[in-house]
């Protein structure tokens, strides 16, 4: 919710339980994770060199490049309060896919972990409804091929095949994919999923004709090369769209807050993705057209603000794992200012929680 996930702090410290008797007072009235319904049988499984493996609800013939083994990267984010900036690597449009250092793979690996503590399915529920319109805000037609990078539960994933698009979902998370899975048998919709890395996906050159993700992308090691595996896949004269929270909104400032207790490295933050001239900088190797425009989604709770806050550090785990690896005094400031910023950007008048959250809607033509 703001807070950094614990994989990127280089220490640890007191272990506390999260804040969950606002919670038990008040249950999320909506579909949670746990009840979806079943998922049907998975007709193949497709095991991939550790720490890779694909998932299903309906596959088709894999692509050329599935069975590459690949380290896990961030999945899909679909709320403003997320990780806080992570450490972003350098690399070059040109430069070719090769095995990541030592580090950065445990780096990865320490991301997957955070990302499949607590109960995303929550979460995500809440954010459901904007991706769907920016699903619908892209047109696709019936029988375009999408692939949803970072695709988390569905979110994005299912709209677009309800659309009639032949879809396919990556994500980090393998529990995240089930979910999605879940979602997508209850939504009686053929989506292929997989668990794999968003700066080397394991899909041949030009396989798709719309490549999209929505807050989830923005959040990879490095940029760079997020940007040219998105270019790679996507066919000439396709669509690559993205929704990044920007710098100035309410997840920027979310940012903020947790940055001036856990002080990041000094690298570039995931919202400069939510910069115009950066998004312009990062595809232009690639694409021929682009067009940017900030939308506002209205982030709407059944709590007040400081049940909010107690609701993210217990499903949210980036937020969870974080305030947990906190002391107590560290724990104390980080809600009490969180607390505050969701109080000062309340626009509900009833005792819930509203807030406007801004992001980039970006559009790009594959040259």
């Amino acid at each position: 919710m703001g807070a950094c996930p614990a994989w990127y702090f280089e220490y640890s410290r007191t272990k506390a339980n999260a804040p969950n008797a606002a919670i038990d007072r008040n249950k999320v009235p909506v579909t949670s994770s746990h009840n979806w319904c079943a998922a049907r049988v998975n007709e193949r499984s497709v095991v991939r060199t550790a720490p890779m493996m694909a998932l299903s609800v309906r596959f088709r013939p894999a692509r050329s490049r599935a069975t590459r083994a690949a380290a896990p990267t961030f999945r899909m984010v679909e709320t403003p309060l997320t990780a806080s900036i992570l450490a972003a690597l350098k690399g070059t449009m040109a430069a070719p896919m090769s095995a990541d250092p030592p580090d950065l793979v445990q780096l990865k690996s320490r991301m997957k972990s955070t990302w499949m503590a607590g109960d995303f399915g929550q979460i995500a529920n809440f954010i459901a409804p904007e991706g769907a319109n920016f699903v619908a805000r892209l047109g696709i037609a019936p029988g375009t091929r999408v692939l949803d990078v970072a695709c988390g539960t569905g979110n994005t994933a299912i709209p677009a095949a309800r659309a009639g698009a032949s879809v396919t979902g990556l994500d980090i998370a393998t529990n995240l994919l089930a979910q999605a899975t879940k979602r997508a048998a209850a939504e009686q919709v053929q989506i292929r999923f997989d668990e794999g890395d968003a700066e080397d996906l394991p899909y041949g050159d030009h396989s798709f004709d719309v490549v999209l993700t929505m807050f989830g992308a923005m959040f990879a090691p490095r940029p760079e090369r997020v940007a040219a595996e998105l270019i790679r896949v996507c066919r000439p004269g396709g669509l690559i769209a993205m929704a990044n929270w920007t710098p100035q909104g309410f997840v920027g400032k979310s940012f903020q807050v947790t940055s001036k207790l856990v002080p990041p490295p000094p690298v570039p933050p995931p919202v400069l993705w939510g910069d115009e001239a950066v998004v312009r900088q990062r595809l232009a190797p690639g694409i021929a057209e682009l067009a940017c425009t900030r939308q506002n989604v209205r982030l709407a709770y059944p709590f007040s603000p400081k049940e909010t806050v107690a609701f993210f550090c217990r499903y949210f785990g980036p937020t969870h794992t974080a305030y947990s690896r906190l002391d107590t005094a560290g724990q104390a400031a980080l809600v009490q200012q969180l607390e505050a910023l969701w109080e000062e950007h309340n626009v509900a008048k009833d005792g819930t929680t509203a807030v406007d959250g801004e992001y980039l809607d970006v559009r790009a033509t594959r040259a």
